[in-house]
């Protein structure tokens, strides 16, 4: 056999190698699978809300912290308000059951300081990812 066969030959059984092991896509482990297991809302003062969040399946505690952003968002459109917020959320994580404790405040302007949300906007965007509210 020529050398020039021998070695389009060997970069062929080279590339088949290869090509078995890359497979591919492939499906992560990881895939991001949540079960939502409910709310429970506060009224703490006036418009000092606190939500009480717990899901599994979540990848972080961003997850939990969004599921209860939507869950203040929708709170704060059903007592006709239109924005909210964000004071604190704690994340625990315990044998897979993630729960989340978070305070916002609800307002009918838009609050002053950062961490703000409007909530039609993010109610929407909560339908729209598929992350249930009040």
């Amino acid at each position: 056999m020529c050398f020039a066969c021998k070695t389009i030959a060997s970069l062929g059984v080279a590339f088949a190698i290869l090509m078995g092991c890359a497979g591919g896509p492939q499906a992560s482990s990881d895939a991001f699978d949540p079960r939502y297991g409910g709310i429970e809302t506060l009224l703490l003062d006036g418009d000092l809300v606190n939500f009480r969040v717990q899901m599994t399946g979540a990848r972080d505690n961003q997850d939990v912290a969004d599921y209860a952003a939507c869950a203040a968002a929708q709170y704060a459109l059903i007592r006709g308000f239109g924005f909210a917020r964000h004071v604190r959320t704690n994340v625990k994580n315990q044998g897979g059951i993630w729960r989340g404790d978070a305070v916002y405040t609800i307002s009918a302007a838009l609050p002053k300081g950062l961490r703000t949300i409007d909530a039609e906007v993010t109610v929407r965007d909560c339908g729209a990812r598929g992350i249930p509210t009040v």
